[in-house]
């Protein structure tokens, strides 16, 4: 009984020990600020997959348009969310639409 007992106990310290911690979560492509910088109207897919990497979604009926999405959670809640949109004509960078800031939290 008394082993029952202690195993019951050190099970339910290990659960809760186990739920304090979360783990940070990231999401989607890193956007670091001097990747954007580097981005400049006029520059070809090729370019701009260099510096930003692939594009997380790609429409099939935009082709001229890439998102770049990233999140990061921390604790549970969200600590940073970017939104980069690439507007392209051809294959040429034409627009930059950084939706960091008017983008509500999830």
């Amino acid at each position: 009984m008394q082993k029952l007992l202690i195993s019951t106990l050190l099970c339910a310290s290990l659960l809760s020990a186990c739920s304090v911690h979360k783990l940070e979560i990231q999401q989607g492509n890193v956007i670091a600020p001097e990747m954007v910088e580097k981005l400049k109207p006029g520059m070809t897919t090729r370019q701009v997959k260099f510096v930003m990497g692939s594009p997380q979604l790609t429409d099939p009926f935009h082709k001229d348009r890439w998102d770049y999405l990233y999140i990061l959670r921390s604790d549970g809640k969200i600590a940073e969310k970017r939104h980069l949109i690439l507007f392209f004509e051809g294959d040429v960078l034409s627009r930059i639409d950084d939706q960091t800031a008017t983008t509500p939290p999830l």
